[in-house]
């Protein structure tokens, strides 16, 4: 971890997993990784969560250390050497910032935008968490009530699948990818008590995702979340 390039915590981490056919994530999939399945299913995550006290080399980043990211994101993996790496590729990265968005993209090679956001965290007897992002002139917005207990991650569960995931792949173009490692430790999660998703899939992400509009999420998890940290080094092949 000493070649941790960027630090943060990220907490409260909705993810709403939508089942998706594999064509439209096509275009999407990086050169050298295959989608990863879950019950013979591909998926695609809407996720929101709070960023907070973000470090670049161990400094911290005045006025942009903390906010909320809302991204798109699905599932696959690498076989290297008879291993298996499971790692995720963004569809969409999106935060309020623009500063941090252009700093990510330079740096990152992603697919950041920026845009306004917003989020209410109450935490008394039960756990309400929603974060919202305006695009045409609409706020959007993911949200959940959980209890506050803390639960283990089951073996075999979609939440494994979800949430084990310790490699990043970006398409750099149709004949070069990049992989970086992504390090935290096991996340615990909660009980989903009540949800409410109100998300213009086909302005923030396109047409191929327009059908997510009118679909009810397979499953809806909740993350307590941890402090998180990401490679400097990159490979590309």
């Amino acid at each position: 971890m000493g070649n941790a390039f960027l630090r943060a915590n990220w907490e409260n981490l909705i993810m709403a997993n939508y089942e998706i056919e594999p064509p439209a994530l096509a275009p999407y999939l990086p050169k050298g990784v295959e989608l990863d399945y879950y019950n013979n299913k591909t998926y695609v995550s809407l996720v929101g969560f709070m960023f907070k006290n973000t470090r670049l080399f161990g400094v911290p980043i005045p006025f942009f250390g903390s906010f909320e990211e809302i991204n798109l994101r699905f599932y696959v993996k690498k076989v290297e050497n008879r291993k298996i790496k499971k790692g995720v590729v963004f569809i969409n990265e999106t935060v309020p910032f623009k500063i941090v968005a252009l700093l990510a993209n330079k740096l990152y090679k992603e697919h950041y935008i920026s845009i306004p956001t917003r989020n209410s965290i109450d935490i008394t007897e039960n756990k309400d968490i929603k974060y919202e992002w305006k695009i045409n002139n609409r706020w959007n917005s993911l949200a959940v009530k959980s209890d506050t207990n803390r639960y283990k991650i089951e073996q075999g569960t979609i939440e494994e699948f979800i949430f084990e995931r310790y490699f990043g792949f970006t398409k750099l173009s149709e004949s070069s990818t990049q992989e970086y490692q992504i390090h935290h430790p096991k996340w615990m999660t909660h009980k989903i008590l009540n949800t409410h998703i109100d998300c213009d899939f086909r302005s923030m992400y396109g047409e191929a995702f327009s059908g997510l509009e009118n679909q009810t999420p397979d499953s809806i998890i909740l993350a307590e979340g941890s402090q998180v940290s990401v490679n400097w080094k990159r490979e590309q092949f």
